[in-house]
């Protein structure tokens, strides 16, 4: 009987719109479709053993998951040029040693209709889940719908897009746009949390 091949772990880094957020892509899935987990200090990271290891590094000011890649953010005074290998060994040593991302006994979707949502949430959560959250997803982020009351939407903001000095602009001339063109009843789009 032979032994089983273990595919090599790749990881790559890209850039987003936020300097202070790399996003480390991995050659595998992550985290199941349609879930992320945003943990903006170790405290949030109690189920995430490798967002702790993460930020046992003092610049380490926020980590993300989602997909096939985990944002880290940094502080201001640290540099990408001097600190990006050790996040990135940090990472790939954890994939390679076979250990979980995640300890929670149950991992729950973020964004999912639920039977209490009126029509027009069901709408907006739709034009976000098609239009708006795949663009956000590609900058190391994510965006979920939190409540709409009033004529306004309020949305969370999370990895990369969580203190990204452009965010503020992205949400009110992109977001805010579309929805408004899309749903006449919404007069305004505002993150929550950031």
């Amino acid at each position: 009987m032979s032994e089983a091949v273990k595919t090599p772990i790749n990881i790559y880094t890209e850039a987003n719109p936020n300097p202070n957020s790399l996003k480390f892509v991995a050659n595998f899935m992550l985290m199941p479709e349609g879930v992320s987990r945003d943990f903006p200090d170790i405290k949030s990271a109690e189920e995430a053993p490798l967002a702790i290891k993460l930020f046992e590094k003092s610049y380490v000011k926020r980590v993300f998951y989602m997909s096939n890649f985990i944002t880290v953010t940094k502080d201001d005074e640290a540099d990408w040029y001097e600190i990006k290998g050790e996040v990135l060994t940090i990472i790939k040593s954890h994939l390679e040693a076979g250990l979980q991302i995640l300890t929670e006994k149950e991992v729950k979707e973020d964004h999912h209709v639920e039977a209490s949502d009126t029509d027009l949430e069901v709408k907006i959560k739709g034009i976000l889940d098609e239009y708006i959250r795949p663009a956000v997803e590609m900058d190391g982020g994510a965006i979920t719908f939190d409540s709409f009351s009033e004529g306004k939407v309020k949305v969370l903001l999370q990895g990369s897009c969580s203190g990204c000095p452009s965010s503020t602009l992205t949400l009110k001339s992109g977001i805010e746009n579309l929805l408004k063109r899309m749903v006449p009843e919404v007069e305004e789009v505002e993150a929550v949390g950031v």
